[in-house]
């Protein structure tokens, strides 16, 4: 088998109402859809995104770049074209927007295999779970006003959510903790409340907003402080009787293995798209497993299903649904759980 030809389509993914966190302020998503063909008639899909579709257009100059040097090669070769490809990134570098492309056709060169193989990827990568555990974070945004946030928190309790993630990042601690009480208010002690700062504070601003939070009884505290800052990070954690949850920003399992190494967090959260693709994200969550730390995917709820159906030590999927109108298939949640799905590859298809 051969792959003959990578393709791309851009799209324009509208949210259903402007909103914002500490750090974005969010329109729509632009995607870069991804085809990888075969000489055997099998297609590999993927994709790569950008917040309000920022420049989109340089990731599908990459992806399209670095899609010509796979051309002629047997997509069975992942880890081959991988490290190919990691090497031809190194002048332009090892972050951004060349590993966001090496991601996508990583991804979309798997769910080949998937197929051709007639085997969802979480089997052939060897399974290890049906579900996995899940939390609601299309909402409870920082840009909701804190009367809202009961209401639209009790309906992900309706919609089977057993844990919902609440955006913080106010000017003041009183506010933030303000919002924590009124959704953990609405949805009682039994479902597990997450908040997600988006790198806001400074070390001493988050330590003393963990102490206030103490009292909620939260699954993490995530992204206190900025993502670069490695040594807050664990200052924080070592002050905080809080699990403190990080990672989605780091690129390649050098990068994750950083944060091991500055004991930065307690969940380690890799992002698909940035980690290096499934390939990469099965080796970081491995050296995240020979140190005692869990991992928790950040978005790409559904092809992240596959990661969290052949990793040990993977908790949780975050369940984000602006992506849903791509796909053909939903993710099926039941009893708070998401399903890992049986059909081949990734388990998802384009919706044309």
């Amino acid at each position: 088998m051969k792959i003959t030809e990578v393709s791309t389509r851009l799209v324009d993914l509208p949210l259903p109402k402007p909103i914002e966190t500490a750090i974005h302020s969010m329109r729509s998503v632009g995607c870069v859809l991804v085809e990888v063909r075969t000489d055997e008639g099998l297609v590999g899909e993927s994709f790569a995104f950008t917040l309000n579709g920022d420049r989109v257009k340089a990731f599908d100059e990459m992806i399209i770049g670095l899609g010509e040097l796979v051309v002629g090669r047997d997509p069975h070769e992942t880890e081959g074209i991988w490290h190919d490809l990691w090497t031809e990134i190194n002048p332009t570098g090892h972050k951004g927007v060349t590993v966001a492309a090496l991601s996508t056709i990583d991804v979309a060169c798997w769910d080949i295999v998937g197929k051709a193989a007639g085997l969802p990827l979480h089997k052939l990568f060897g399974a290890c779970r049906s579900t996995i555990d899940t939390y609601a974070s299309s909402g409870l945004w920082l840009s909701t006003p804190v009367d809202d946030l009961g209401a639209e928190a009790t309906a992900f309790v309706d919609q089977g959510f057993r844990a919902v993630k609440l955006r913080i990042g106010s000017q003041t601690i009183a506010d933030d903790v303000r919002r924590v009480q009124a959704v953990r208010d609405a949805i009682g002690p039994d479902i597990g409340l997450l908040v997600d700062a988006n790198q806001a504070f400074s070390p001493k601003h988050a330590m003393r907003l963990a102490a206030e939070l103490e009292a909620f009884d939260l699954v993490w505290f995530e992204e206190p402080v900025s993502a670069d800052d490695l040594v807050g990070h664990a200052e924080v954690r070592a002050n905080s009787r809080t699990p403190i949850a990080s990672g989605e920003t780091e690129y390649s399992r050098f990068g994750l293995q950083a944060m091991i190494d500055a004991r930065a967090a307690d969940v380690l959260m890799p992002d698909l798209q940035r980690i290096g693709g499934y390939s990469e994200f099965r080796k970081a969550a491995a050296s995240a497993s020979a140190n005692h730390l869990p991992v928790s995917s950040h978005f790409f709820t559904e092809q992240s299903l596959a990661i969290a159906g052949s990793t040990q030590n993977c908790i949780s999927v975050e369940h984000i649904d602006w992506f849903a109108p791509l796909f053909n298939e939903d993710p099926e949640l039941i009893d708070g759980k998401l399903l890992i799905p049986d059909r081949p590859g990734t388990g998802f298809t384009f919706r044309p």
